[in-house]
């Protein structure tokens, strides 16, 4: 394949100066590696927390918001506005409990983002085991729906969270109540709500999540039990838990949840606010870091340019006054960088996999976590590349312009 003469000439300048264009090839390499590996950590971090988050958390939770009264009804009654006076309001005692659930998970169900949904009734209870109480909190749940949403299972210490279904009057209690209160599976533990009521119960499992609170509190029985130890009917319901196919669609699911149902819809970006921010803070971070060093390499590839300016500044004079026109001295340079920027690029593609792979094997051991999470994200690698060969351009394009400017007469002359 026949290769154009200003190719031709950009590929000599680089192969009689192989020093200076390794130097520069390996500052884009650098850059580039260093962006693959800072953007696979902060994609691989955000994504352990959030599947973290979503341990316990649905996508949206559907439930009855106590509201504070208002004005509303007086308005029907006195339509003078001096006469509605509504001083120091309170919130309004209602029932916890939404009105036909059922029916409304029948109805939230029709929406094609929607993945899964399950029922749950909660409760405050003690939790009674010889003469040593412990408050906490129950879940009534149907265990399958909540296996499905929340991986229960693997979170399981001992024991099967299916016989909760087998068993009657069962019950799946968190590691730390398990060991503050001396149980073990087949274990007999005494819950009572704040209603009074009170059922013997027989622990069928131990998970943990290694989530101090969580463990601490919080116990799983079924939907039913906890029904009858709340003292309600088999309509009762405190909230609805709803997965999406995709969750950071959830914040517009809940909307159109929350309109044809009435209910507060709260999506897991409100429940996390604190930890988006964080991810936010941390992603500013890197990439200023990864910018700083694609700016470093960008002045290297800048300052060798230039050099070869100064050195082959007769050659440019020759060239123009053989007939090359400027923009030809330009495309010479420019192609030198990309050819710099190209090879970097390559290099460090191949290293920034390399080191991301060796670093997701360094052991951590800390709770759940096994291995520091690493994304091999393919689009990073597209963007790492043409981030990098962007900068080489820029970095190359003004020594081109000074080579493309050179007078042949005053060069030649002087």
């Amino acid at each position: 394949m026949k290769i154009n003469v200003n190719t031709e000439i950009a590929l000599t300048y680089l192969s009689s100066r192989k020093k200076q264009t390794v130097v520069a090839a390996l500052g884009v390499m650098f850059g580039i590696s260093m962006f693959i590996f800072m953007q696979s950590l902060m994609k691989g971090t955000n994504d352990y927390f959030e599947k973290m988050s979503f341990t316990n958390t649905p996508h949206i939770r559907l439930y009855n918001e106590n509201k504070v009264a208002d004005n509303h009804m007086l308005r029907a009654f006195l339509p003078d506005p001096s006469e509605k006076i509504l001083t120091n309001p309170k919130q309004l005692k209602e029932s916890q409990g939404l009105t036909d659930p059922y029916g409304i998970i029948t109805l939230i169900r029709r929406n094609r983002e929607v993945k899964n949904v399950t029922p749950q009734v909660t409760g405050n209870v003690i939790y009674t085991s010889g003469s040593v109480e412990l408050p906490g909190n129950v879940a009534g749940v149907q265990i399958e729906e909540e296996n499905e949403m929340f991986d229960v299972q693997g979170n399981m210490v001992s024991g099967n969270l299916h016989d909760l279904d087998r068993v009657h009057n069962s019950i799946l209690i968190g590691k730390g109540i398990a060991d503050k209160l001396s149980l073990h599976v087949g274990d007999n533990i005494t819950v009572r709500s704040g209603n009074g009521n009170a059922l013997v119960m027989r622990v069928v499992g131990i998970f943990s999540t290694t989530v101090k609170a969580v463990d601490e509190t919080k116990s799983y029985a079924n939907i039913s039990v906890v029904q009858s130890l709340m003292g309600k009917d088999r309509s009762y319901v405190t909230e609805i838990k709803v997965n999406v196919n995709d969750y950071n669609n959830a914040p517009a699911v809940a909307r159109e949840i929350e309109a044809i149902t009435g209910y507060k819809a709260e999506d897991w970006i409100k429940a996390n606010e604190q930890l988006k921010a964080g991810f936010k803070i941390r992603a500013v971070i890197l990439n200023s870091v990864i910018g700083v060093i694609l700016l470093v390499a960008g002045f290297g590839i800048y300052n060798i340019l230039n050099m070869t300016i100064y050195e082959k500044i007769k050659e440019i004079a020759i060239l123009k006054a053989q007939g090359f026109a400027g923009r030809a001295v330009t495309s010479i340079f420019l192609q030198q960088a990309i050819m710099i920027g190209v090879m970097g690029g390559v290099v460090g593609i191949t290293f920034g996999f390399l080191l991301t792979l060796m670093v997701s094997r360094i052991y951590i051991g800390a709770g759940m976590l096994k291995y520091l999470p690493m994304s091999f994200y393919v689009p990073h690698y597209v963007e790492a590349l043409c981030f990098g060969i962007l900068t080489t351009i820029a970095a190359g394009y003004f020594p081109a312009r000074k080579a493309a400017k050179v007078d042949p007469v005053n060069i030649i002359r002087g």
